[in-house]
């Protein structure tokens, strides 16, 4: 029986800011779902995303 490779732990801050977009997108505001992406990558690029390969 094959062995799966091991998943990478997904950043927990990467995954609320993804969450907060989406609830943002649903309510149709739009404004607040950009300042999320931004937000989102603002962090993956400052080096604080644990994430391994997430950042840009």
């Amino acid at each position: 029986m094959p062995v799966e490779p091991e998943q990478p732990t997904p950043c927990r801050t990467c995954q609320e800011f993804a969450l907060a977009e989406a609830v943002a997108n649903g309510e149709r505001d739009y404004s607040k779902a950009t300042d999320c992406r931004v937000l989102l990558k603002r962090h993956r690029q400052g080096g604080e995303c644990t994430a391994p390969g997430e950042q840009e």
